[in-house]
């Protein structure tokens, strides 16, 4: 598995992160091998957040992995807070209070990444610094960062906040990439040259904050997956034509295609399938060309101006 540098720290993580949402479907003798998969194909890196299955999926996880300080070590842990029933809640008191649980759900003493999970609206980014730099200096959290936050509001962030913002995670697959479409289509009068995030992915590169695609098979919100599905027969004709090229499975091809971007992204993968985590895995060390990278965003229904 290759690795990389999560954002501006000194971590050296996996290029590819195992999404820990849909671990309270399986049950414990599951959860253990899928978690002892994911160390063998080297991706140690596990994202959670505290309502994922209303805690259940850390706690989960903490028993499937027989968390103690040896494997503890072995492991890098991120998880996210910040979104409560019918709200979102990046008050100080909150997110200290949420952390607390999160470390008593993982049975670890400390995160290496905490995420504030999608924006607030009421958000007080002087609270915010408070509570960061409280988890900081009390050892609970290493590094930091956001998710679903457009340029601006991480800038706001940055204001008050003196700690790095690390990452970001956003929704991003081959049906999802107008992140990428509004930056080919400059100065176009289409629906890809609509700028809706601020320009998040360039502003992240030019930061050093590394963009963690969610969903990365997913076409719309949570509509259903492309691969295999009969509403994008062109893009999965061309994803199995590469596939077969590489001896490879289309999602291993899915995967690549994220990775093969100069941004460094780290896709968030959520299969609970041991056999399709693998295949996730094997795209670290598939290189598409740009040729094939470009023909795989054009099959997506996506035009070149």
């Amino acid at each position: 598995m290759r690795t990389m540098k999560l954002g501006s720290s000194s971590i050296e993580v996996p290029v590819l992160a195992v999404g820990c949402m849909r671990i309270n479907s399986l049950d414990k003798p599951d959860a253990e091998r899928f978690v002892q998969t994911a160390l063998e194909e080297g991706v140690n890196f596990f994202d959670h957040a505290d309502i994922y299955g209303s805690g259940t999926c850390e706690e989960i996880f903490a028993d499937a992995i027989h968390m103690n300080a040896a494997v503890r070590e072995k492991i890098i842990l991120q998880s996210k807070c910040g979104i409560r029933k019918g709200m979102f809640d990046f008050s100080k008191e909150y997110i200290l209070e949420s952390v607390d649980g999160i470390l008593k759900r993982l049975k670890t003493e400390y995160l290496d990444v905490l995420l504030l999970h999608r924006p607030d609206a009421l958000v007080e980014p002087e609270e915010v610094a408070e509570a960061f730099d409280s988890l900081e200096s009390s050892g609970k959290v290493r590094h930091f960062g956001v998710s679903n936050q457009n340029p601006m509001q991480i800038q706001l962030l940055q204001k008050f906040v003196k700690q790095p913002i690390v990452a970001n995670q956003l929704q991003l697959s081959i049906t999802n990439a107008t992140m990428i479409s509004n930056g080919i289509n400059v100065n176009m009068e289409n629906d890809s040259a609509i700028n809706r995030d601020g320009s998040v992915l360039d502003f992240c590169r030019l930061n050093d904050i590394t963009i963690q695609p969610w969903s990365p098979f997913q076409y719309g919100f949570f509509e259903g997956v492309f691969l295999g599905s009969d509403k994008f027969p062109e893009l999965n004709q061309r994803i199995d034509e590469i596939a077969a090229k590489y001896e490879v499975s289309n999602t291993t091809i899915a995967v690549a295609w994220l990775l093969r971007h100069p941004a460094k992204m780290q896709p968030v993968i959520g299969t609970m399938n041991l056999d399709r985590l693998k295949d996730c895995c094997q795209a670290s060390e598939i290189h598409l060309t740009r040729e094939e990278w470009y023909s795989i965003y054009r099959a997506a229904g996506n035009i070149l101006p």
